[in-house]
């Protein structure tokens, strides 16, 4: 009898394991991954997912077991997360302690830009807790551009002060000499004609700066109006004739005409000024400094460039990409001896970049330069392409 019952139990609990292996087939097919039970604490509250997608900044939601629940674009964009894992050791440590500690918590990191290195990344990371169940929010926000305007402002106020001290320290020098040689009418004339040199460098200099201040505060496309490169290269080109004609240099102007661009005209006619004018200074007398206009079709968008071409002393080549910079000379003596600020080019780059263009440069030491300003056609107003062969 106890054999039999014995049997018995043991021909059941087999039907029973086949019938659950069986039911378990059913449920999960073979290959097919089961999912791992949801643990209370991995649900978000409603809206979060939202939120963190709507987020330009970067923010990662980490579970009790630091992993990552839900992460903003941003924070895949930079590198920040891989999958579930938050891979800033850092940050990962912060949580930790926040975690046990309650307050949130903010540091400064650099984070290195991406795998090729480079320049690191400032950010400025967040740590908080979020709810009650363990969960941690991270926001990380990039401090990279804010930090490089930082520097590049110390770097403007450094300049402006030491540029700003050249001509007012030799103005007070001129004068105190001119005291003195007040009775020499020959002396006093030299020493006239050297102060109102530098007073007329000081006055450049304080222009520019009022042009360079403006451009970087009004964007010219908020209220743009179609501007006429036939009217902007003749106003820029009249403006240069006596410095020209000063040297003996011969300015020409050509190319296609009835192009228009979208923004303002002021500024436009400042730049090529600049150009020429640069163009001018550095080039020797009795040469020549050409103007050209012509359109370039292009599949995303047309564009115009206004080229300047000079038979000057060039540039070097290790020089190039820092011409566009602040105060920046090739050359400090002939920089001096013009009058030159060092911001002319700085301003083309910044009106360019205003209108939605560029300007480039191409250059040999000894054969000359061309300054290129490349700024897209006002669509609305476009003549007919030229037709090949005309």
């Amino acid at each position: 009898m106890v054999a039999a019952v014995t049997g018995l139990a043991v021909l059941v609990a087999a039907l029973v394991g086949v019938l659950g292996y069986r039911l378990g087939r059913r449920r999960h097919p073979r290959g097919a991954r089961t999912a791992p039970p949801v643990k209370p604490e991995s649900v978000l509250a409603p809206g979060v997912s939202t939120v963190l997608a709507a987020l330009r900044s970067s923010a990662v939601v980490l579970s009790p077991d630091d992993r990552v629940l839900r992460a903003s674009p941003a924070a895949y964009a930079t590198g920040l997360v891989r999958g579930d894992r938050l891979l800033v050791e850092p940050l990962v440590a912060l949580a930790g302690r926040v975690r046990r500690t309650g307050p949130a918590r903010e540091v400064e990191l650099e984070l290195p830009r991406g795998p090729l290195g480079g320049e690191p990344l400032a950010v400025v990371a967040r740590v908080a807790p979020l709810g009650t169940q363990g969960q941690i929010l991270v926001l990380v926000e990039d401090r990279t551009e804010a930090h490089r305007i930082d520097a590049v402002r110390r770097d403007f106020v450094a300049n402006v002060s030491h540029e700003l001290k050249t001509p007012v320290g030799a103005m007070g020098l001129l004068a105190e000499a001119l005291l003195d040689a007040s009775d020499d009418p020959a002396a006093v004339r030299r020493f006239a004609g050297r102060m109102q040199h530098e007073a007329v460098r000081l006055s450049h200099l304080v222009q520019e700066l009022i042009d360079l201040s403006r451009l970087q505060g009004d964007d010219p496309l908020t209220s743009a109006s179609a501007v006429a490169l036939d009217e902007v290269v003749a106003d820029a080109v009249d403006r240069s004739r006596l410095a020209a004609a000063a040297k003996s240099i011969t300015l020409v102007t050509g190319g296609e005409q009835g192009l228009k661009v979208l923004g303002d005209e002021r500024q436009l006619i400042t730049a090529l000024r600049n150009l020429i004018d640069n163009a001018i200074n550095y080039s020797p007398e009795r040469t020549r400094v050409a103007v050209a206009v012509r359109r370039e079709q292009d599949r995303k968008q047309d564009m115009a460039e206004i080229s300047v071409t000079d038979q000057g002393i060039g540039i070097p080549a290790r020089e190039i990409d820092r011409i566009f910079e602040r105060f920046y000379r090739v050359d400090p003596a002939r920089s001096r001896a013009t009058g030159g600020t060092g911001l002319g080019l700085a301003i083309v780059k910044h009106t360019a970049q205003n209108h939605g263009g560029e300007v480039t440069v191409w250059s040999v030491e000894n054969s000359g330069s061309t300054f290129t300003l490349r700024l897209p056609l006002d669509s609305t107003s476009l003549p007919p392409a030229p037709e090949d062969g005309q």
